[in-house]
């Protein structure tokens, strides 16, 4: 049977339908403002550490700023970040010294350049990486997607703060693709991948392969690639996991460097040399160049999983490489995920080594010749011990404020009172867009709390604040109601499972202030009716679902103002 054309005018009408229908529900829905956010770090680590003047810190981005990637254009140094499913995706910064730096923006800020909206939290975006190619004027950032059938894809733009390409999706498998530009003109990009069928030898066997890349195209050439590593340093001795490969050029030789040992405590960086871009690559004898695998477990001011890095040259001809590394907690969590550090590297020999980085790392780096200090000042990310305040009144909100799977704007309204967080009919436990806005949680000791006006209608709403490790594994601290009474409530989920800690009746207040205290591996839940005066919601709470090493991915925990119209919390 043939179809009837669709007539346009029903069409605007069923539009118009469904929008009133919309604003009818979102009328039916209590609202819910928050405002003045506040977050403090008080880390030991930095009150025992405090700078001198010729001094700064690294971690240089605290918190779960994974698998950084570098480059340069004239003086101006970018950085970017794995993101996985959170929203806008890729943050990116920049600096003039390699340390102070200031977000810019997203590299990936348009639903049509991200396609998370069904991942898990640790899906997404993998493994950035960002290159300036001088002879087109043009910056490229590559990376795999691991959601929405995207896979390996590229980006680029002419201004990195002004707005990136559509996606161009790459025709090769694997993960951690990076783009490398010769003094010839010719592009390549090298990955990681499974070996050939029927090779694999054991259980983390892999290899490095190179393309040729067609700028014209943006695309690799077929045919072209090429194993240029097989395993890692040596196949013998069963290497795991060589990834992260960045190839540069230096002195007339190539240089290849990849992660080995897995994101964990084997991790490491090592490095291979050659005549030519396709090799053959010969390791250097003093391979690893960077790790923190081989010192006590309970050694002090602990810095671990050191790797994933890349190299650029500082100021004043001083080459620098940044990569990931943790600071467990004093029960060995890592709540606060993979950090971006950075180190001064030394290339006065054959193959560059980072200066420190084989022996347990320190907290603070001296001052690249000529640099000051302005971290926490001037539009500068802060660094240390730092107190963050936000009335979330600006229509522009902070650029660390984020989402999960979907566009912040989606939910938020922001007003002259602060932002309005307007509840999805789903929870944080869903594999969907959340109504939940987003802060890193970048230190081991914190205090955060925020103001919240909301008065729930019926059982079904709830507002307040979740600590959050992914789907399956977070805290839910707020405001519900039951029958006719309203209560403060307190749920933990642990392997998707939830159980309700901890629930209080209270009488309804314009506007109550919600606050999280973490000390060590404990989080306490506390409210005030009058920002003075706080009471706790049940005992303190273990950490631990917050961590990595319990809840498993690749993500740090996050601290939410969110909000839903789907509650499950049943309070006693």
């Amino acid at each position: 049977m043939k179809k009837r054309p669709m007539n346009p005018n029903f069409l605007k009408n069923r539009t118009n339908i469904l929008a009133a229908a919309a604003l009818l529900s979102i009328s039916n829905i209590s609202a819910q403002t928050f405002s003045n956010f506040n977050y403090r770090g008080n880390d030991k680590i930095y009150n025992d550490n405090p700078l001198q003047s010729d001094e700064f810190y690294s971690p240089i981005l605290q918190g779960c700023y994974p698998d950084p990637s570098i480059t340069k254009k004239g003086e101006d140094y970018y950085l970017v970040n794995s993101s996985f499913s959170m929203f806008p995706g890729v943050p990116i910064f920049t600096s003039k010294d390699l340390v102070n730096w200031k977000q810019v923006g997203h590299v990936l800020d348009r639903p049509s350049q991200l396609k998370v909206e069904k991942g898990g939290v640790s899906q997404g975006i993998y493994a950035p990486d960002i290159k300036y190619n001088k002879y087109n004027d043009t910056f490229y950032m590559i990376t795999t997607q691991i959601a929405g059938g995207v896979g390996n894809m590229v980006v680029k733009t002419k201004d990195p703060a002004k707005g990136w390409s559509e996606v161009q999706k790459l025709n090769f498998d694997g993960i951690d693709p990076a783009i490398f530009f010769d003094e010839d003109g010719k592009a390549y990009i090298v990955h990681n991948d499974a070996p050939p069928k029927g090779t694999e030898q054991y259980n983390g066997h892999r290899v490095i392969k190179i393309w040729d890349y067609d700028l014209e195209k943006d695309q690799v050439v077929p045919g072209t690639d090429k194993i240029i590593v097989n395993g890692g340093v040596d196949l013998t001795q069963k290497p795991i996991w060589i990834e992260g490969p960045h190839l540069y050029k230096y002195k007339g030789k190539y240089y290849l460097m990849c992660a080995e040992g897995g994101t964990g405590g084997n991790h490491s960086e090592v490095i291979f040399m050659a005549d030519s871009p396709k090799g053959p690559f010969i390791p250097a004898k003093n391979n690893p160049i960077l790790t923190q695998r081989y010192f006590p477990k309970d050694r002090k001011e602990k810095v671990d999983w050191a790797g994933h890095a890349d190299l650029v040259e500082g100021p004043n001809g001083q080459w620098y490489g940044v990569f990931l590394a943790i600071r467990p907690n004093v029960n060995n969590r890592v709540n606060k995920g993979r950090e971006t550090f950075i180190l001064p590297v030394d290339w006065s020999g054959t193959y560059p080594v980072f200066q420190n980085g084989l022996v347990p790392m320190k907290p603070k780096l001296k001052l690249p010749q000529g640099a000051q200090n302005q971290t926490g000042k001037n539009g500068f990310f802060p660094n240390g011990n730092f107190t963050y305040s936000d009335k979330l009144t600006d229509k522009n909100l902070d650029f660390r404020w984020i989402a999960m799977r979907g566009p912040r704007e989606n939910f938020i309204t922001v007003t002259k009172n602060g932002v309005k967080v307007n509840p999805f009919d789903t929870n944080i436990k869903a594999l969907a867009p959340v109504s939940a806005l987003f802060h890193r949680l970048q230190h081991e000791d914190f205090e955060t709390s925020v103001s919240l006006d909301f008065k729930p209608k019926s059982e079904k709403e709830l507002a307040g604040i979740t600590c959050y490790q992914s789907e399956r594994f977070n805290y839910v601290f707020g405001i519900t109601k039951k029958d006719k009474d309203f209560y403060m409530v307190l749920e933990r989920t642990e392997k998707g499972e939830s159980k309700l800690i901890a629930s209080e009746k209270i009488s309804w207040s314009k506007a109550f202030t919600l606050k999280v205290t973490g000390e060590k591996d404990m989080l306490g839940f506390s409210y005030s009716a009058d920002g003075k005066n706080f009471k706790s919601l049940g005992e303190p709470v273990s950490g631990d679902i917050l961590s990595t090493d319990v809840a498993g991915g690749f993500t740090g925990s996050l601290i939410g103002l969110y909000s839903t119209s789907s509650n499950d919390i049943v309070p006693n």
